[in-house]
């Protein structure tokens, strides 16, 4: 059986996602580039936690946009940027970071269900881990979204058996 130090494990990794040139820097319809670098370049992200996308869903209340921004802002971790910063990506930049952002989380969703799906939801599901497997709350907030729905899919076949 896996330990909870375990399965906590998986927030603290972090993804290289190459950014190609060309979402780095559209070019415009299609013409070819005036000498600039068509490279792609690398960004280090994290998975989001579920404590994460709950202070994203309380901070963006019903802006998708701040939503996105700061889902994005959260998980990156190279370089480091402020919520100003990443507010100001062109959108198809910020766009490519947040489907990064989403796939490591084990997030596949749209902005709109994931709204609605943070509050309630991801509320019960972490007083349901913490008190099948005994974690704190500390430790279920360091869990990424993938993780959680991992662990209810076991508790929901019978398998904590802790």
């Amino acid at each position: 059986m896996l330990t909870p130090e375990e399965l906590l494990a998986g927030s603290d990794i972090t993804f290289e996602v190459d950014v190609p040139g060309a979402v780095l820097q559209p070019r415009n319809g299609g013409e070819e580039d005036g000498g600039g670098s068509r490279d792609s370049k690398t960004v280090r992200l994290r998975p989001l936690t579920v404590h994460d996308l709950q202070l994203v869903s309380r901070a963006a209340k019903e802006s998708d946009s701040m939503m996105a921004t700061l889902m994005v802002q959260r998980a990156l971790v190279e370089p480091p940027m402020s919520v100003a910063q990443v507010a100001a990506l062109h959108v198809g930049l910020l766009q490519f970071l947040l489907d990064e952002v989403e796939r490591i989380s084990g997030i596949e969703v749209s902005d709109e269900g994931l709204g609605g799906a943070l509050e309630a939801p991801l509320t019960k599901a972490a007083f349901v881990l913490a008190q099948e497997f005994g974690w704190t709350p500390q430790q279920v907030s360091e869990l990424t979204v993938g993780q959680v729905l991992v662990h209810l899919q076991m508790l929901s076949r019978g398998g904590a058996g802790a």
